[in-house]
């Protein structure tokens, strides 16, 4: 089977591309509205892109009538968010901050989230969250139907017992974060082997 690219829709790209190229990590991104107004959404277009400098990407798709989500607005105003990583325990309250909610009103206060004051970036991060990555904006790319902020991470935030500092390991026994699979489904990593 051969897909010609140029000659289908952007739809079809997105639904194509979004459910093959799995499992993808989850960025629960907290930003501050211009009201001071905490929001937190899910992204799964999300990645490190290298350690020095150390950088990360959320690719943040426009609304279907052209406007921008609440976090790509805050971001390209503040310059600064947090990256946490979505694990068991929190998945189904991250899956819940992906809703709809008016700009004014915070998905952490909805869900059940705590905040915690960031060390370096005035958005805070969620006290459940098994790791926050505080970054501030590095570079922006736009495309017709994305923004893609590049973050430098200035600070990480882990529970006490994931890393190892050392041998600066992460104790994977403590660690069970949880993927995109394209479409609702999400995947755990329990299953695990070595090669």
């Amino acid at each position: 089977m051969e897909i010609d690219f140029e000659a289908i829709t952007e739809y079809q790209r997105y639904k194509l591309m979004a459910s093959l190229i799995v499992p993808r990590p989850i960025a629960l991104v907290t930003t501050l509205g211009a009201d001071g107004t905490v929001n937190a959404a899910p992204f799964s277009m999300f990645n490190m892109l290298g350690e020095e400098p150390p950088i990360v990407m959320i690719s943040i798709n426009r609304l279907t009538d052209g406007t921008l989500k609440d976090t790509a607005v805050n971001i390209a105003r503040e310059h600064e968010f947090v990256v946490h990583l979505a694990d068991e325990p929190i998945a189904r309250k991250m899956h819940r901050c992906g809703e709809r909610f008016p700009a004014d009103v915070s998905e952490l206060d909805k869900v059940g989230f705590s905040a915690l004051a960031s060390s370096r970036v005035k958005p805070p991060r969620i006290a459940e969250a098994p790791v926050a990555f505080e970054c501030a904006l590095w570079e922006t790319l736009e495309t017709a139907s994305r923004h893609v902020f590049i973050g430098k991470v200035l600070t990480l935030h882990a529970r006490d017992e994931l890393i190892d500092l050392d041998t600066w390991r992460v104790r994977l026994q403590h660690y069970f974060p949880v993927g995109r699979f394209g479409a609702s489904d999400y995947i755990t990593t329990r299953e695990r082997f070595e090669l």
